[in-house]
């Protein structure tokens, strides 16, 4: 072994000959592993793309990205396991690879990374090649929904499919593809009728973390192929999020790296509190501070902000209104068309901003973007509540509910609906709809302002009051005066009914 040769853990590599050592041991690895393995440890810990990857394997050859992925997962192979458990080669989503050095106290840890998910073919149970075709499709329709989708990577088709026709545990493709969430399913026909079974499995744990099944009759088919990939993308990108909060909590409380300092900060804004919306900020700047044009945190810290400015809460600036419409317009700059970015940095343009047309113009963009976001759907349902259509809005919001029914996110549509129908004196209604708002999150401002409103418009004070002493308990700065100023104002009469309702029950118009 020359000068030449690489050493990384107890691995020693020579790029002259290829060759790859293990603790004194020679591993046979074939020539394109070797010749990845080479590239990864020529870039010293940054991320090589995979067209570099590929052109260095395949020189001279124009290959699919499948041969890559299956490549990749050899080396893996071969190298097996760092002593933490975790992988030597890290997939940095859709960019490419990279294989991290080694400094004197030992292998530099890999800072956390937003998630990969893995669609995985449908297994045909019924062995009629006929359905093979329908849940190929399915599958594709459902990648494609899901790469929409920018706060995970979805692993390509071609990578997927690699595994179809293979009994193979869930882990094991994790380990291979270096993703964390795999997303699996079965078709199976009898008679007329089809009926599919999905689930999200954690590629780590083998945790299900959300499972579904659809049946419709074969005379519907391409009807039921669209209602399955709606229903999975929708509910898919909260499942994986609830998760990543979860793990990120379990694993690493007190990381400092910047998609931690996210994943914290959005449990807090979750949260619903005055406190927690004030450390949820504070996280954001922090990892601001790290990546100051990091569009998902510029978009969150107008979100935090805009939020206090919508509920009245008290100030954390000196200029909150004027740092949220810059944090908006800054995460508007860096957002690539990331349609979760634009709704935040929307809905900041027009609550706070009150640019009515301008903020519009980028919540219907959003949309277009990803229909099966269901934040997306609620922030463009809410904002044509104030400044559009109302039947539109409903439209928006109702569809949003009825994929995404226990979305902790909900209480948002939910309480979109209530405000409609006060708006049009619908009461009993409005008390239905904020009532199961209330039952997904005791924690929103805007629930307990329907549910004070309609039952004062009905004459039920007692009921009224109520729920006024318990929001003043969790806002006790909360004046008629203090939510009209957050309130869209493109139309004064519309949100009149909510604070004439207020009024009755006997909130304190200012301070």
């Amino acid at each position: 072994m020359g000068s030449s040769t690489l050493s990384f853990g107890p691995f020693l590599y020579d790029p002259v000959t290829g060759s790859l050592w293990r603790e004194g041991k020679s591993i046979a690895t074939g020539p394109r592993p070797a010749a990845l393995l080479g590239l990864l440890l020529e870039a010293e810990g940054r991320v090589v793309t995979k067209a570099d990857l590929m052109d260095r394997a395949w020189p001279g050859l124009a290959v699919e990205e499948g041969n890559l992925t299956v490549q990749i997962a050899t080396l893996r192979k071969l190298l097996g396991a760092r002593p933490d458990g975790t992988e030597w080669i890290v997939t940095v989503p859709r960019v490419g690879y990279r294989l991290p050095r080694r400094d004197d106290a030992g292998m530099a840890p890999v800072a956390p990374q937003p998630p990969s998910v893995a669609v995985l073919p449908f297994v045909n149970l019924g062995g009629d090649v006929d359905q093979d075709y329908f849940a190929d499709g399915v599958v594709t329709e459902i990648i494609t929904a899901l790469a929409r989708f920018r706060s995970f990577s979805v692993v390509s088709r071609h990578s997927a499919f690699i595994y179809k026709g293979r009994s193979i545990d869930v882990r094991q493709v994790a380990a291979e593809l270096g993703i964390r969430y795999v997303l699996e399913g079965s078709i199976r026909r009898e008679g007329g009728q089809v009926r599919i079974n999905v689930q999200l499995v954690d590629g780590v744990t083998a945790t299900n973390l959300w499972a579904d099944h659809f049946e419709d009759g074969i005379s519907h088919i391409f009807a039921f192929q669209d209602h399955i990939t709606e229903r999975v993308a929708s509910i898919v990108e909260p499942a994986i999020e609830i998760a990543e909060i979860q793990r990120s909590r379990r694993d690493r409380p007190n990381s400092p790296a910047v998609y931690d300092l996210y994943l914290r900060a959005l449990a807090a804004i979750i949260d619903e509190s005055i406190e927690s919306n004030a450390a949820a900020y504070a996280l954001l700047q922090e990892a601001l501070a790290m990546e100051p044009e990091n569009a998902m945190l510029l978009s969150h810290a107008a979100w935090a902000l805009e939020h206090r400015i919508t509920m009245g809460w008290p100030r954390l600036g000196t200029d909150d209104k004027a740092e949220c419409i810059s944090l908006a317009r800054r995460g508007l700059q860096h957002s690539a068309g990331d349609p979760r970015v634009m709704a935040h940095c929307g809905m900041a343009l027009l609550q706070t901003g009150k640019e009515y047309e301008g903020g519009m113009a980028v919540l219907e963009a959003a949309a277009a973007a990803n229909p099966n976001d269901l934040m997306v759907a609620a922030c463009s349902g809410i904002a044509a509540l104030h400044c559009g259509d109302i039947d539109q809005a409903l439209e928006r919001l109702h569809r949003a509910v009825r994929l995404g029914p226990r979305d902790p996110d909900a209480r948002f549509s939910l309480t979109g609906i209530a405000m409609a129908e006060i708006f049009r004196g619908n009461y009993e209604a409005a008390i239905s709809y904020a009532s199961r708002s209330l039952a997904l999150n005791a924690h929103f401002d805007p629930t307990y302002w329907m549910l004070i409103a309609a039952h004062a418009h009905l004459g039920n004070m007692e009921q009224a009051r109520q729920f006024l002493h318990a929001l003043e308990a969790m806002a006790p700065d909360v004046t008629l005066e203090g939510i009209l100023a957050g309130q869209p104002a493109k139309d004064p009469q519309r949100f009149a009914p909510v604070l004439e309702g207020l009024a009755r029950a006997g909130m304190r118009p200012r301070l």
